[in-house]
């Protein structure tokens, strides 16, 4: 299958990247500055602690979609708010390859999520990730194929990514259905050692992800606790169960049934142990944070669905605040990493 990761360089990107292309498929990597060179000089690098191997892959390597060529399936794997950059390219490459796919992966509530929906809200916008629907309507959402990112990986140097664990990315059509091209997808993922199961609920599946992501990245980047740490600590284990409550009702509002409670969703998150949460990582690193896909696009929906969300909307003005003081400040705020 030849496959076009747009952000191959990046944490998810590139652990996709080197998984499918040593599966035999070819597989390009979209990628920009001193990531592209890295990886046109040296490959892409993964690193397997629990295997002791470091994974090489020769890639493809283009900085510009254009230059990418036909592709049979392209995989979205970068932040949310940096989906709006590449939309104009995207779309231009989509139009011109009709039977190619695309499968988001970002966190968050998708720019998606009411195409195909056949709900009361069918092809409405989430302006907090999508303004305007601009995103929304240049892509047609017949090529589009939901997904939900389970690994945890971090970036250690440009074209070196670091696996942490899990390897579970779930798949599905936006309508329900099981097709021949989804089965065709998940086979190549199954192929390249991933776990991929077809679901007829995709957007079940991204609100299970949600809960989790949208209370503890959040609290993290305030509190540059772990995981463990936030479950284990009473007060914050507290403000996430109030704020997954919230989230929960919008949810049930919106059709969507939680096949876990919150209290195995926490003690599934304190599982993962003394991991860092993505957000926690790009506040280290000066990255500007997730917090309106995560967090603002739920209180978004909470006000569609006329769903009180006081927790929600104190925990997302406060890091919002603090991902405007550290743009400011060109990421000098942040705290020095208090793990060694």
């Amino acid at each position: 299958m030849r496959i076009c990761v747009i952000g191959g360089g990046g944490a998810i990107g590139g652990y996709l990247a080197v998984a499918l292309a040593r599966a035999g498929n070819e597989v390009t990597v979209m990628a920009r500055g001193a990531t592209l060179a890295a990886i046109r000089e040296r490959g892409l690098q993964l690193i397997m602690p629990e295997t002791g191997e470091t994974l090489h892959a020769r890639v493809n390597s283009v900085e510009h979609l254009a230059d990418a060529g036909a592709q049979d399936l392209v995989i979205l794997a970068v932040k949310a708010h940096q989906v709006t950059p590449v939309a104009a390219e995207l779309a231009a490459m989509l139009a011109a390859q009709p039977d190619c796919v695309l499968i988001p992966m970002q966190n968050g509530i998708p720019f998606w999520y009411f195409q195909r929906h056949g709900g009361p809200f069918e092809g409405r916008a989430i302006e907090t990730v999508d303004p305007d629907g601009l995103v929304m309507k240049r892509i047609n959402p017949q090529q589009v194929i939901g997904c939900v990112v389970y690994p945890a990986t971090t970036t250690e140097g440009p074209g070196i990514i670091r696996h942490v664990e899990g390897n579970r990315f779930p798949i599905g059509e936006l309508d329900g259905q099981t097709t021949e091209r989804a089965t065709r997808i998940a086979d190549a993922f199954v192929a390249a050692g991933l776990k991929s199961p077809i679901l007829d609920n995709i957007r079940a599946e991204i609100w299970l992800k949600l809960w989790g992501n949208m209370t503890f990245n959040p609290i993290s980047a305030l509190t540059h606790g772990t995981l463990e740490g936030i479950c284990q600590y009473p007060l914050t284990r507290e403000l996430s169960r109030a704020m997954m409550t919230e989230a929960q009702t919008i949810a049930n509002k919106l059709g969507i049934t939680f096949r876990v409670d919150i209290e195995r969703r926490i003690a599934g998150a304190e599982k993962v142990g003394r991991h860092k949460t993505s957000m926690l990582q790009d506040l280290e690193a000066g990255r500007a944070l997730e917090v309106d896909a995560l967090l603002g696009s739920v209180i978004e929906l909470g006000r569609i669905t006329d769903t009180p969300t006081p927790c929600l909307n104190t925990v997302f003005a406060l890091t919002k605040l603090l991902d405007h003081a550290v743009q400011a400040s060109h990421g000098r705020l942040a705290l020095p990493d208090q793990a060694h």
